[in-house]
């Protein structure tokens, strides 16, 4: 925690300053999707090797999240914010600068690495400086430039590349990061560091039922809203009749719904996690299913894509307010995975996906992947809420977080 009472201002501009990185981490992420048939034809490859540049950033993501944050258990949270936003704007000069498609990939695996770990601190840093009851609408608040990215960043990024090439794009989230890296240098307080474990005590807390059973839920149920994403653009198209160049707007309307769900889940959050995670669960479910039954009407289908942006957002707060709450002793580690599992999410909720419209079910079975998903991942988040009210009562019902 801080050593004193931050004042409002402080500790909004602080927040803000966390965002803008949030913002740059979502706009790289999803920008190079829309970018894929530019890069490929410059480098001399198909869209679909192009593509393997967003798995090498996703495997990013998995290594680098234990793995920086465990290191650097000891260090101090603002200056390891620094490096990691100074690391992530110089492997997007890389991905810029890559003359070919290994080299490429190798940069978007390095851009990757600071993803998980900036996040989950950056996360818990804005919660410290936050009231007591107003932490998970600061979590939520630093979140929130990850979804804004959806709506505004990854649009202009991606016409940016349109226009000037693709390369162009990488320069704008390079040029982010070095803003985040003033904006936090400038107007992120130092926190004080609790007593930091050992890198085998982070992994020991790592290791407990609920903190596992958390991550499970979490790279099972937010798989679901993956199946239906990867493939938005052909199921709008071809189920919908959605105009192709609507697509955008589209993903724009989830993109809002993502805003909108971040903005409802940190009061929802202050209230009650666990109820606010069963209840992300099962919107997700319902809605996913109201998806796949009527992808055929286009006013249908994109109002609920807007539910799945809100419900997404509900999950992801509550899953990292759990894991805050129950590994005080490790919250950068199992923050950082929790940022990891989510991209585990990713990786299966396209996998099985892809495995169900290869084998001919069409457009709209995703949808019912996903549902079948989510209620896999609320089995294991019932399961992990149960084993918590049989074990012991400390801790129950606290949404402290300690820094």
């Amino acid at each position: 925690m801080s050593d004193a009472p931050v004042p409002r201002r402080v500790y909004k501009f602080a927040v803000f300053a966390l965002a803008i990185g949030a913002f740059a981490i979502g706009v790289t992420e999803f920008a190079t999707m829309g970018l894929l048939p530019h890069i490929a034809r410059e480098l001399g490859i198909t869209v679909p090797q192009a593509g393997h540049a967003v798995s090498f950033y996703a495997i990013g993501v998995v290594v680098g999240a234990p793995l920086i944050t465990t290191i650097a258990a000891h260090m101090d949270r603002k200056n390891l914010l620094l490096c990691l936003m100074g690391f992530f704007a110089l492997g997007n000069v890389a991905s810029m600068l890559a003359p070919d498609a290994t080299l490429f990939n190798i940069a978007r695996f390095a851009s990757g690495l600071p993803h998980g770990a900036y996040l989950g601190i950056g996360a818990i840093v804005a919660s410290s400086l936050a009231p007591p009851n107003r932490r998970g609408r600061a979590m939520a608040r630093v979140m929130l430039g990850l979804t804004i990215a959806n709506i505004v960043g990854v649009p202009i990024a991606t016409a940016l590349g349109n226009l000037l090439g693709w390369r162009s794009a990488y320069a704008l989230v390079a040029a982010l990061g070095i803003l985040t890296v003033i904006m936090v240098a400038v107007g992120v307080p130092r926190v004080k560091l609790g007593a930091a474990p050992s890198a085998r005590g982070e992994m020991r807390a790592l290791a407990r039922p609920q903190i596992i059973l958390t991550l499970v839920a979490g790279s099972v149920g937010f798989g679901g809203m993956f199946a239906v994403y990867t493939y938005i653009a052909p199921t709008m198209t071809d189920i919908a009749g959605v105009p192709e160049t609507a697509i955008p707007w589209v993903l724009a309307v989830y993109g809002l719904g993502m805003t909108a769900g971040s903005l409802i889940a940190g009061p929802l959050v202050d209230k009650s996690i666990e109820r606010s995670g069963i209840g992300g669960m099962i919107l997700s479910a319902l809605v996913l299913s109201t998806f796949g039954a009527f992808t055929h009407i286009a006013a249908v289908a994109i109002i609920a894509l807007f539910f799945i942006g809100i419900a997404g957002s509900m999950i992801t707060t509550s899953l990292q307010m759990r894991l805050l709450r129950d590994s005080h002793d490790a919250p950068s580690l199992s923050a950082a995975m929790n940022h990891a599992a989510f991209n585990l999410a990713n990786a299966l909720g396209a996998w099985l996906g892809g495995i169900v419209i290869t084998a001919g079910l069409g457009y709209r079975a995703p949808a019912w992947v996903g549902v079948g998903l989510c209620l896999a991942g609320l089995i294991v988040l019932i399961i992990a809420i149960a084993l918590r009210r049989g074990g012991t009562s400390e801790s129950s019902g606290r949404n402290e977080v300690d820094v």
